[in-house]
């Protein structure tokens, strides 16, 4: 048996386990195991696997995984997503649907402390939605707006997904969080730019609130000053070369343990919550990454990622029709998988190919992240959906999709942008 046949067999055994409900870490490394052992041996195979587990866990470029991930527990933890809230509302609550479009534009100020979807969603429904519904919101704009919003967590850095693709694809870091930058601020604009356009057609979705006066947006704006001022120091930090992506995980950490701890909202029973957490949540990404790790070997070994590469190549097919099909696959399997896993998952399939095709990898990282993104809020699925559902049961799942139908039209047109106008992701990290 031809080693291609294997990976082949591999892929649908890991399909299989899969549909069976084998978690996706312990699926990936199973096949990979298996795959591996069969090719060239099980000694071999077992010695790659511990020496896979063991470099994933020391290696100094991983540090930053559970740096960021306890700088987004120590966020969620300070109040910094009602500061963020309250400030946006001060200063847009006047306008049709204010406090839809502050809940985005808390979603973008809250993803550039935490770095995580689901977090962000989970948080804003607790923030954002007993509000609109105190003033009369239309639960489908509500909900929308807050499911939306939540998927900006993973493209605006620090992303902990744009981290494990850069490491498993050896792409700069620092360049693919200077790429997340531009993409996530069009991202919350045309958002915003979505929710004005639905209230200014239904007024009734979304009322005015009250215009604030001069002086309490100053005063709201001052409140979140440090946090703003810590994200700059992460990110530019990052942009300048002054630290690498580890260090600002470092800085981002403490910063966000000070910014509570100012807030009065650090007690030691939260620090001990944040530090267990964060261990658990570190663990089943480790978990993942490692299967995924083993997952691209056994795909290099039986060579089958740099087949399919050449059949692509040798098909003749437009760049871009290539491109389109491989997106409407991250997207349907978005639907359903944890953007996460779905991205370790595919990338040593997909990532060869797309660099025989001549993309850039500091644009795809991106634009795969956008289109996990619309994943996390389209039906059937969606995950960001069944956590504001979980949150919210009274409210019917079918209202939670009208509600999103406007964002995802809206981010299919700024993937569309993306994909005509590459520049928008990969300016940036040029001038680094």
């Amino acid at each position: 048996m031809d080693f291609i046949t294997i990976n082949l067999i591999g892929l649908a055994a890991m399909l299989l386990l899969l549909a069976l409900g084998v978690p996706i870490g312990f699926t990936m490394g199973m096949v990979g195991l298996v795959g591996s052992a069969v090719m060239i041996g099980i000694e071999p195979s077992l010695s790659m696997l511990g020496q896979t587990a063991f470099e994933t866990v020391v290696t100094d470029d991983l540090s930053v995984v559970p740096l960021f991930i306890l700088m987004g527990y120590f966020a969620t933890s300070s109040g910094l997503s009602e500061a963020l809230f309250r400030a946006f509302n001060t200063w847009m609550g006047h306008f049709r649907g204010g406090l839809a479009l502050a809940t985005i534009g808390a979603c973008g100020g809250f993803a550039a402390i935490c770095g995580s979807s689901l977090a962000t969603a989970a948080t804003m429904t607790q923030v954002a939605l007993p509000e609109m519904r105190r003033y009369g919101y239309d639960e489908r704009l509500a909900t929308g707006a807050i499911a939306a919003g939540g998927t900006i967590g993973i493209l605006i850095p620090p992303s902990v997904i744009l981290v494990l693709y850069g490491i498993l694809t050896e792409t700069p870091i620092g360049q693919l969080f200077a790429a997340g930058i531009i993409p996530g601020l069009l991202t919350v604009a045309g958002f915003m730019v979505t929710i004005s356009i639905v209230t200014r057609i239904n007024p009734e979705l979304g009322p005015r609130g009250e215009r604030s006066m001069i002086r309490e947006k100053l005063a709201a704006l001052s409140s979140v000053g440090l946090t703003l001022a810590l994200f700059l120091l992460v990110i530019g930090g990052i942009y300048t070369g002054a630290f690498t992506p580890t260090e600002a995980a470092g800085i981002g950490a403490i910063g966000t343990f000070v910014l509570a701890l100012l807030a009065r909202r650090m007690t030691p029973k939260v620090l001990l919550s944040c530090l267990v957490d964060t261990v658990k949540t570190t663990a089943m990404i480790f978990t993942i990454l490692i299967g995924a790790i083993m997952l691209n070997k056994f795909l290099t070994l039986g060579g089958l990622a740099g087949e399919l590469g050449e059949i692509v190549v040798g098909l003749n097919a437009s760049k871009l029709l290539t491109m389109i099909v491989i997106l409407l696959i991250y997207f349907v399997l978005g639907c359903a998988l944890d953007a996460l896993a779905m991205i370790l998952l595919t990338i040593p399939i997909f990532f060869p190919i797309v660099v025989a095709l001549g993309f850039d990898p500091i644009w795809f990282g991106v634009i795969v992240v956008m289109v996990v993104e619309l994943g996390l809020i389209s039906p059937p699925i969606g995950m960001n959906v069944f956590v504001i559902k979980g949150m919210a049961p009274d409210i019917r799942l079918s209202q939670i999709y009208r509600g999103v139908i406007p964002f995802v039209i809206a981010q299919i047109l700024l993937i569309a942008i993306l994909m005509a106008v590459p520049k928008l992701a990969t300016w940036l990290p040029s001038t680094m």
